[in-house]
């Protein structure tokens, strides 16, 4: 059986029980946002092709969207290594379905989290000069958002607490702190951000927006923003393969 539709509906369940899962998916981007975006009284003044609050909006959601997909992931490969593959073999469901469900939910709640963001925006004043700017934004954040379930996936397999997954989210927070996303970052501190792992993913969310020009007025090209995804994909694969040998060495 490649997928199991009650597995899913379970784990979707699940999670919407669980209070990490509301609070740093759903109802913290959203709250930042408000706070940040909505909440500031210039919200509503022009920002590339758009205005402040959707430049705002989309940095939260990229932000929901790299937590969703790195604490589930996380608690996936947590629950494998607690045994749980052992007694899915006495299902019809393969390894290869346990995944694919898992990643089905983490895409799911990671789309609950753009959306969620989206309609908050769209209800706050958040405005694109045109409507296409909205679908490709959305589409930059859900595909390239996906490589932060191998860095979930590396936490959770290196770290053997079950609290892998409010690591990984711990963790995004305060890549985003550093990494441009909540606030505007110059001099050298915005020199040290585009190192870090949500710079190049979160420029790249705002190029149908500023078209790569920073608030301080300078332009990131953009061969410097996909260098820095490729290279920290090619981070969080490594953390993978690193936490896979670490959790054969402790069986």
């Amino acid at each position: 059986m490649t997928i199991s539709s009650t597995m899913l509906r379970i784990e979707g369940v699940r999670q919407l029980r669980n209070p990490y899962t509301l609070a740093f998916t759903l109802a913290m981007p959203v709250a930042m946002y408000l706070l940040f975006g909505a909440g500031m009284g210039y919200g509503s003044l022009s920002a590339g092709n758009g205005n402040v609050s959707f430049y705002v909006m989309t940095s939260m959601a990229a932000y929901g969207t790299a937590v969703a997909m790195s604490s589930l992931t996380s608690l996936a490969a947590t629950e494998a290594k607690q045994g749980w593959g052992r007694q899915l073999a006495m299902t019809p469901l393969t390894t290869a379905g346990y995944a694919v469900t898992k990643l089905l939910t983490a895409v799911t709640f990671a789309a609950l989290a753009l959306g969620a963001v989206f309609v908050a925006g769209a209800l706050t004043g958040a405005q694109a000069d045109d409507a296409w700017r909205w679908a490709a934004t959305a589409g930059i954040i859900l595909s390239i958002g996906l490589m932060y379930g191998l860095f979930g996936l590396g936490v959770g397999l290196f770290f053997s607490s079950d609290s892998a997954a409010a690591l990984a989210s711990i963790s995004m927070t305060f890549f985003a702190f550093f990494g441009n996303v909540f606030m505007p970052l110059d001099g050298v501190m915005l020199d040290i951000a585009r190192f870090t792992p949500l710079y190049g993913f979160v420029a790249l969310r705002r190029w149908p927006l500023t078209e790569g020009v920073l608030t301080t007025g300078q332009t990131d090209p953009l061969w410097a923003l996909f260098l820095n995804v490729a290279v920290w994909l090619a981070v969080f694969a490594v953390l993978v393969m690193l936490g896979v040998r670490r959790s054969r060495s402790r069986q």
